[in-house]
């Protein structure tokens, strides 16, 4: 990986590199990027004074090559909180080159400092790349079926 790899927090300033990057993993994913009013949402609800979520950019030199993004969730049994990453995804010419690696560092080191008791994640089935990604990060498969109800159109 190239020595001049910075991670920032997201800001008002990175923002539309931010949903580029979103919209480009939904294009890889093969879902519908988010539209005007969920842009807004993003930009209320990651950069207000109190964020439903936080994000992380990557770049090397002044190009945005990744993202990740998490929320906090609390674990019942462990009696803990959860971190929850929604997504992390690295632009197709800088996949293998320990960026992603390093992102998910990022987010380990995150919830280690918050004394979480799990990160926890999906990944579309599919998706082979990601599935041995985080297997070979140690992540466990689970027998848990995923739901969702949508609220927004």
């Amino acid at each position: 990986m190239s020595n001049n790899f910075v991670i920032e927090k997201l800001s008002a300033k990175n923002f539309d590199e931010f949903v580029s990057l979103i919209r480009r993993l939904a294009d890889y994913e093969r879902l519908e990027p988010p539209n005007k009013e969920a842009v807004r949402r993003l930009k209320n609800d990651g950069l207000s004074k109190n964020p439903k979520y936080e994000a992380y950019l990557g770049k090397i030199s002044n190009n945005y090559v990744t993202y990740i993004m998490f929320f906090m969730g609390y674990s019942s049994f462990l009696a803990k909180p959860t971190l929850f990453w929604e997504d992390l995804f690295v632009l197709k010419d800088y996949r293998g080159k320990g960026i992603g690696q390093s992102m998910f560092n990022f987010c380990i080191k995150k919830a280690k400092e918050r004394k979480c008791g799990r990160i926890d994640g999906c990944i579309l089935d599919w998706n082979k790349p990601s599935i041995e990604f985080f297997e070979k990060n140690n992540a466990k498969r689970l027998n848990w079926l995923y739901y969702r109800i949508n609220l927004v159109n």
